[in-house]
């Protein structure tokens, strides 16, 4: 038991003083980073989903990710 409660104490010394946290500032530029990429990825996948699914000849061609969901929904 004791083992335990000196894993919680090192633990929590380590967070609150050996850890650099960042600053608001650098928290809220990473943040701007992480979401824009996220919109890029999103927006690529959609293009290619898109394309994939107007490629299609036949009514069975894979019509894309949506069109695969909008069937199931029908």
């Amino acid at each position: 038991m004791s083992e335990l409660k000196t894993y919680f104490q090192e633990s929590y010394n380590e967070l609150v003083n050996k850890v650099t946290w960042p600053t608001w500032s650098e928290l809220q530029g990473s943040a701007i980073i992480v979401a824009v990429a996220a919109i890029i990825i999103s927006l690529l996948v959609w293009v290619m989903d898109v394309t994939i699914g107007i490629t299609g000849t036949s009514e069975s061609a894979w019509r894309g990710v949506l069109g695969f969901f909008y069937d199931m929904v029908k």
